[in-house]
């Protein structure tokens, strides 16, 4: 699998490190959310079925977070941007 960096360009997969879900945030006001909250923050992930939206670190490369969106069925890459939606 080949992603693409916005700053080094396409790289295999294995450059990178997955980070996780990329549509989880965390709560707003941390000191204020619950143990509810926390707890689907840190442990509750859906595992979707087609395209989502996936965090991976450019370990070996420009040592970036990349936002890819991946179809999990074929592995097919349709958009990659820096995290936090820098460009």
């Amino acid at each position: 699998m080949l992603i693409h960096c916005p700053i080094c360009g396409e790289r295999s997969f294995s450059e990178f490190v997955y980070g996780g879900d990329g549509a989880v945030r965390r709560p707003t006001d941390p000191a204020a959310a619950s143990d509810a909250e926390w707890h689907a923050y840190l442990y509750l992930r859906d595992n979707p079925r087609g395209p989502h939206r996936e965090l991976w670190f450019h370990e070996f490369g420009c040592e970036e977070w990349v936002e890819v969106t991946r179809d999990t069925l074929t592995h097919e890459i349709s958009s990659t941007c820096l995290a936090g939606g820098r460009r």
